[in-house]
C-alpha cells in the first residue's frame, strides 16, 4: 500500500510517499516536495491545486493520503488556506485520513523507524509529511489508534 503523507502549512502543502509491501518499507522518489498556493482566494488557484495533486496522486499510484491534523481556533489555528487546501485533498477519489499530531507522536514512540531520517532521500521540510505516513502505516500494520 502506497500512503502519501501531507502537512498543510499557511499556503503550501508539504507531501512525502512511503509504501509498505512485504513487511517493507519503501520511500519512493516524486517529482514534488510540495504544492505552493499564493492566491487562494481565486477559484482557479484552488481549482489547479487540486488537479495538480489528483494528477500526482494518480500518476504515483497513491492508495491513501493521510493529512496532519491543525487547530481550528486559537494561537496555533492553521490558516484559512491550509483549510481551502484540505477540502481539495478530500474531494478526491482516494480515502483520506486526518490524524491528530498527538496520533503521530504515539505511534512513533511505539514504533520509531528502523533508519535514520537523515539517510533517506527525502528534503528536512517533508519530516512530518513522512512521519504522518509513518504512523498511518503503523495503525493498520497493527491495528490501533
Amino acid at each position: 500500500m502506497k500512503v502519501c503523507g501531507v502537512e498543510l502549512k499557511g499556503g503550501e502543502a508539504i507531501i512525502s510517499l512511503l509504501s509498505y509491501e512485504g513487511e517493507t518499507f519503501n520511500v519512493p522518489s516524486c517529482r514534488k516536495v510540495s504544492f505552493a498556493v499564493s492566491q487562494s482566494e481565486t477559484t482557479e488557484a484552488i481549482r489547479e491545486f487540486h488537479f495538480a495533486f489528483h494528477k500526482l496522486m494518480e500518476d504515483y499510484k497513491v492508495d491513501q493520503i493521510v493529512v496532519i491534523q491543525r487547530e481550528q481556533k486559537g494561537k496555533l489555528a492553521g490558516s484559512a488556506t491550509s483549510f481551502k487546501l484540505e477540502a481539495a485533498i478530500q474531494i478526491t477519489e482516494l480515502p483520506v485520513v486526518i490524524l491528530s499530531a498527538v496520533t503521530i507522536k504515539e505511534q512513533l514512540k511505539r514504533n520509531p523507524p528502523m533508519v535514520d531520517f537523515d539517510s533517506l532521500d527525502l528534503k528536512r521540510v517533508q519530516r512530518n509529511a513522512f512521519d504522518a505516513a509513518y504512523a498511518h502505516h503503523n495503525r493498520l500494520i497493527f491495528k490501533k489508534d
